[in-house]
């Protein structure tokens, strides 16, 4: 449908940004925080830097705060780091880490500013992981139940808006980069009985909202990448349906009806795989009802039809911001990704496809009917102060020029969207790039290589979303 005016969004339409706490906080070791299992997998990924001091958040929350504030922030996501409320299996709240979390929701609510908190953003404990086998054991279960509990109990009074698990398709996905995946050689099979867990963890998180929150909402946060098909050949739009079955659309499913849908289960039964579905488990996913789904969305993809005489191709992400380097994956018999010629790139091959956020929003809409809020969809860039003192980063501001119109778009068509949250507040450490992809309105003044002032400096990017947040969503600038 073509519109003839800009769009118009909800009076009390909810504008942030987000983060993330292994990625901005810092602080891994202070006040009584133990070793996550991607603190570790952040050592690895040189030359970039680790996550102990990232953005420093837990020394700079109340300057931070303040810059959301005169920005005229309404929303702010961010998750709860694990290791800070349950630092060991004595199963002992640390109270200077629930400390920590009511000082930021404080100031937060103080300032008019609405708390949207995620429970896991794959900070898994270290301890959990020796003790239970991290997400392959059962074990794991009951203790994030005891910990969504915790959080609830102690925040649940102020913050009304919970998320479960982060990205839980494409941990299963990508089990390798974000340090799920332990044998390599198995995790074909071996993911499937990960994922069912982390279903039933995030069936435990819904439930448990339900009852101690009142007034409490709480949703799933897939990572969304809409995928279109490469030509109108009937096998190409198989091959698009078939990747989106195996990317995210297993996972909406799932959360909206709790139950496996059939496509899984008949891929199950062809590959001989055993999700290890136990008595009981069924029963506790159908009381976890979701009351919203957040959706991260930064792309699209383009799928094409992967014959049986294909070679199976891993994704290969492009690591160094040199455009080129991304090599897009083959699943025989199923489907392949390939370039989409109709749409820009960035440095690291990623599509900027303004239009998927539309799309993505009315699929959503138009499959599950539940409200709809993004909590992340960023621009990824190099960028360094310049010589007047200031980070200008006008792609940052045509990209979500771009993509905020589209969100409108998606409402004036009939989408219950409730909030824009994108990625991120300030720069942080990015999950596969360090500080050197950085996506922040704000810009903290450090490297992989060196650990400056850590000065906070909002990019002009921040300027022109504050114009925009207190317009509501009317006041788009001039164009770049």
């Amino acid at each position: 449908m073509i519109y003839k005016n800009n769009p118009l969004f909800p009076a009390n339409f909810m504008w942030g940004a987000s983060s993330a706490a292994w990625q901005v906080e810092g602080a891994v070791n202070e006040d009584g925080r133990t070793p996550a299992i991607i603190d570790l997998n952040s050592k690895t990924k040189k030359p970039f830097a680790d996550n102990s001091v990232a953005s420093d958040h837990y020394h700079h929350y109340l300057e931070d705060i303040a810059l959301m504030k005169e920005a005229g922030f309404t929303s702010y996501r961010f998750s709860i780091a694990w290791p800070r409320i349950y630092p060991d299996d004595s199963f002992e709240p640390n109270q200077l880490g629930i400390d920590f979390y009511n000082h930021l929701i404080d100031a937060l609510v103080k300032n008019g500013i609405e708390p949207i908190v995620t429970l896991y953003h794959y900070d898994m404990p270290v301890w959990v992981d020796e003790k239970y086998d991290g997400w392959y054991g059962r074990g794991i279960i009951d203790a994030f139940d005891q910990y969504a509990r915790t959080c609830f109990k102690e925040f649940g009074d102020r913050v009304k808006y919970w998320l479960s698990i982060n990205e839980q398709n494409m941990q299963i996905c990508y089990g390798d980069w974000l340090g799920v995946c332990k044998n390599e050689a198995t995790w074909f099979h071996d993911k499937w009985k990960v994922n069912h867990i982390m279903n039933l963890c995030h069936a435990k998180a819904v439930i448990a909202c339900h009852e101690l929150v009142l007034d409490g909402k709480i949703g799933p946060v897939p990572g969304y990448v809409p995928i279109y098909p490469s030509s109108a050949n009937p096998e190409d739009q198989i091959a698009a349906m078939n990747a989106e079955e195996l990317t995210e659309k297993v996972w909406n499913d799932f959360y909206t009806f709790r139950k496996y849908n059939g496509f899984i289960r008949s891929y199950w039964k062809e590959h001989h795989i055993d999700p290890d579905i136990q008595a009981g488990d069924m029963a506790l996913i159908e009381q976890a009802k979701i009351d919203f789904f957040a959706l991260n969305c930064y792309r699209s993809n383009v799928a094409k039809e992967c014959s049986l005489t294909e070679t199976e191709q891993k994704q290969q992400l492009n690591k160094t911001g040199r455009k080129g380097e991304f090599v897009y994956p083959k699943f025989p018999g199923l489907y392949q990704l390939t370039n989409n010629p109709y749409v820009e790139t960035n440095d690291w091959d990623w599509e900027i496809d303004p239009v998927s956020l539309r799309y993505m929003l009315r699929y959503v809409w138009d499959h599950y009917g539940l409200p709809m809020m993004i909590t992340e969809n960023g621009y990824g860039a190099h960028e360094d102060i310049s010589a007047d003192g200031k980070v200008h980063d006008p792609e940052r501001i045509r990209f979500l020029r771009n993509q905020i119109f589209q969100v409108g778009r998606a409402i004036q068509d009939g989408c219950q969207v409730i909030g824009y949250n994108p990625w991120s507040y300030t720069d942080l450490l990015s999950t596969g790039n360090g500080m050197a992809k950085r996506y922040g309105l704000v810009f903290i003044n450090t490297t992989d290589d060196e650990l400056r002032d850590l000065k906070r400096i909002p990019k002009d990017s921040y300027y022109w979303y504050s114009r925009l947040i207190k317009s509501n969503g009317q006041d788009w600038g001039e164009e770049t």
